[in-house]
């Protein structure tokens, strides 16, 4: 496998740190390129590789492209617009790691046959740390011949790998792991918040959260960051309203009830129209704790 040229389409906090992850373990990462030509000509100086200026040349210089994108509207630009990834793209492979909505992969995985392309959707449980050094959680959507013959690569870039199913099963099941997550952020926020607003100690109440059944990870990973209002960016608000409307939108289809998830959703999207969404998904404290907002 590390004979084959690698290409990255998105160059933020994750898609730059697998770059730099793949090239670490001796891949061959041949092009890159972000809509921010500073931002790839930036990396390319750091892992000795070459930024393009256009997405065709990607193609053309690349066996398989990673994209991590933000949204729908990104990913149909980058393969339908104008100048796309699917140019001159026969016998190339295109493992989409942005949170997408599952029809958008199925029309990827479509419009890649037509072409002679292969898609896999690698949809990302994990954050920037474990972008950079190998570690994500990956849930892998598409055909299981692609999933089997890419593996190896797969692997370098997780420490867990599941094949879920054809095209657009991994972004559903990754829609639902965001939804609970940000539940369970959300709630945590009204927790510590009651409690900063009672006079509890939010350490302790925290010592008690983790050895009851409000126990979470996310206890373990946003406890101290809404306390101590440390919202650097490892997930934002913002993504975190866009992945909880995507899976309102997947309840809403199979006649789902869910109160909890549009609440979360509301609360998210009522942080982003403040002009917070780049606060990382624990600045959801900033509507709970009393006197902040």
């Amino acid at each position: 496998m590390k004979d084959k040229k690698i290409g990255f389409v998105g160059l933020g906090r994750m898609g730059g740190n697998m770059a730099r992850c793949l090239n670490d373990k001796g891949y061959q990462v041949t092009a890159v390129f972000d809509i921010t030509p500073s931002v790839a000509t930036d990396l390319a100086n750091e892992i000795n590789t070459i930024a393009y200026e256009t997405l065709a040349d990607v193609t053309a210089n690349a066996d398989i492209i990673f994209t991590v994108v933000t949204n729908d509207e990104a990913m149909d630009a980058i393969f339908f617009g104008e100048d796309n990834l699917f140019t001159g793209a026969e016998g190339r492979l295109f493992i989409n790691c942005a949170t997408l909505t599952p029809a958008i992969h199925r029309h990827l995985e479509a419009a890649a046959s037509k072409v002679g392309a292969r898609c896999l959707e690698a949809c990302m449980a994990s954050s920037i740390p474990q972008a950079r050094s190998g570690e994500l959680f990956l849930m892998i959507g598409g055909a299981e011949t692609d999933f089997n013959a890419n593996k190896s690569i797969l692997r370098e870039l997780s420490k867990a790998l599941h094949y879920v199913g054809e095209a657009g099963k991994a972004s559903e099941v990754k829609a639902l792991v965001n939804m609970v997550m940000n539940i369970n952020t959300a709630a945590l926020a009204e927790g510590l918040g009651i409690g900063h607003a009672l006079g509890i100690d939010l350490k302790m109440l925290c010592n008690i959260f983790s050895q009851t059944g409000a126990n979470s990870r996310v206890l373990e990973t946003d406890a101290e960051d809404m306390i101590l209002r440390d919202h650097e960016c490892y997930f934002s608000a913002t993504h975190a309203a866009k992945d909880s409307g995507i899976a309102l939108a997947l309840a809403a289809a199979s006649g789902i009830h869910t109160p909890l998830a549009q609440a979360t959703f509301d609360q998210y999207t009522k942080l982003t129209k403040m002009g917070k969404g780049e606060l990382d998904k624990s600045g959801i404290a900033e509507l709970t704790f009393k006197d902040r907002n």
